[in-house]
């Protein structure tokens, strides 16, 4: 049995555009050991891992995960619109709310997570911390992106509704910027 239908979880797949550099795709490298099945179409009924989607991922799409599969679309970033538009079929579009990226192209970046990091932190979302864990384990970068945004994960995966997956972002986003908002306040204090 591959990785990619491990019990406990949901199959694993990507579309692959093959746009990036082989070397540095996260993408290729879950294909090539056994992590997750490529695929040429989508996955009828699976959840897509799509940047551009209005409704955030839940744990409401965790049934529909576990019976159809999780799919992300490996592509460029400077494509990904076009690409996204493209491939739709009848799947559950689902956005991931913010996080930041630990991967060596993107770091520190939020929003611009590798495809290795979207399936990660879909997984975690919905309940699959361990799976989430040995994906990423794939990576030298790996843990230090679950470890970057451990706090952000921990209080989207309480997250039933997309509704409550919003609200969760934006009470996120409020918090961390009232944070840099106080950090350059009290850097431009005279003392």
């Amino acid at each position: 049995m591959k990785e990619a239908d491990a019990p406990g979880g949901p199959s694993l797949f990507i579309v692959h555009a093959h746009q990036c550099d082989p070397k540095k795709c996260t993408g290729s490298k879950l294909i090539r050991l056994g992590v997750v099945r490529e695929v040429r179409r989508l996955p009828a009924g699976s959840v897509l891992l799509h940047p551009y989607s209005s409704i955030l991922l839940s744990l409401e799409d965790r049934p529909k995960m576990e019976r159809r599969g999780l799919v992300a679309l490996d592509c460029s970033w400077k494509q990904a619109y076009e690409i996204f538009k493209r491939n739709r079929g009848k799947v559950a579009s689902r956005r991931l709310p913010y996080l930041v990226a630990a991967n060596p192209v993107n770091y520190g970046k939020p929003y611009r997570l590798s495809t290795a990091e979207a399936l990660a932190a879909a997984l975690f979302i919905v309940g699959y911390e361990d799976r989430a864990r040995t994906l990423l384990s794939k990576f030298k970068w790996g843990e230090h992106f679950i470890a970057l945004n451990r706090g952000l994960l921990e209080s989207y995966a309480s997250n039933r509704t997309p509704e409550e997956a919003a609200r969760t972002e934006r009470d996120e986003l409020e918090r961390i910027i009232c944070q840099d908002s106080k950090r350059q306040r009290q850097g431009f204090s005279t003392s």
